[in-house]
């Protein structure tokens, strides 16, 4: 049996309850109590979140009524049959049009599928390699050559790096730099929980940074969520997740992260 699957599995062998259909009819209708409820009695910063959460809901919400009002606009009908013969391309004039559900249907695709990628922080201030990077000129000759270079910002190696031999090392990242677990807030339940970081999906000022594993702002890292319960769509546990850095760590010393849900 797949995990988290008991509750279905004993409605197969037991059946619900008598009243099952009724308590469920019974608390949807006390949501709008309970909404209600918490809009007056809440205070501080969390009527600050929940009347943000209200305010996207009903705004979703009226754009669905209003999608499901353009749905049924047709156009209007020819009022009689043309006395001559009509070109293929205005054919379809004489038919009810739905062009406006259609255009709106297609708008909606367009918002969910931006959704889908959507993350907390769109766009981030640039690190330019003269900040990132500082330059350690190696060597026994008069003339040092400068192709080292040391990692001036926060880094993630993961658990069996190993560094390259001292002649042909690069780039150099200081272990008092290196992070191996983040502060992850998920966004709707509100809670934070330091979660060991699993690997850096994407650097967005420069696919080296990527490459090196350099935690900025913006960072999208990858983080093992499983001591949280969450589960898949097929219930499985979920091992990995998508969270991004909300801080400059450099500066605060420890890594802020939003999971992406």
């Amino acid at each position: 049996m797949p995990q988290n699957e008991y509750i279905e599995r004993h409605r197969k062998l037991h059946g619900k309850r008598l009243d099952h259909d009724e308590r469920t009819r019974k608390k949807a209708a006390r949501e709008g109590h309970k909404a209600s409820e918490n809009a007056q009695n809440l205070r501080g910063l969390r009527a600050k979140l929940y009347a943000k959460q209200r305010h996207s809901e009903k705004i979703q919400m009226r754009k669905t009524i209003k999608q499901h009002e353009e749905r049924n606009v047709k156009g209007a009908a020819a009022e009689q049959d043309p006395k001559e013969a009509v070109p293929a391309y205005l054919l379809d004039r004489a038919n009810p049009t739905s062009a406006k559900a259609l255009s709106s249907q297609i708008k909606s695709k367009r918002a969910e599928k931006a959704a889908r990628f959507s993350v907390p922080i769109p766009k981030v201030k640039g690190i330019s390699e003269e900040e990132m990077f500082k330059v350690v000129k190696t060597g026994k000759k008069t003339h040092k050559k400068g192709w080292k270079r040391i990692i001036t910002k926060p880094t993630f190696v993961g658990p069996d790096f190993t560094r390259r031999p001292v002649k042909y090392e690069r780039f150099i990242r200081p272990m008092g730099l290196r992070y191996k677990k983040a502060n992850v807030t998920h966004p709707t339940l509100n809670v934070t929980v330091q979660l060991p970081i699993l690997g850096v999906k994407k650097n967005p000022n420069n696919p080296l940074y990527t490459q090196l594993g350099v935690l900025t702002k913006g960072t999208i890292i990858e983080v093992n969520v499983s001591d949280l319960g969450m589960v898949t769509a097929s219930g499985k546990i979920a091992w990995g997740r998508y969270a991004q850095i909300t801080n400059n760590p450099e500066n605060d010393g420890c890594l802020n992260a939003l999971l992406l849900v």
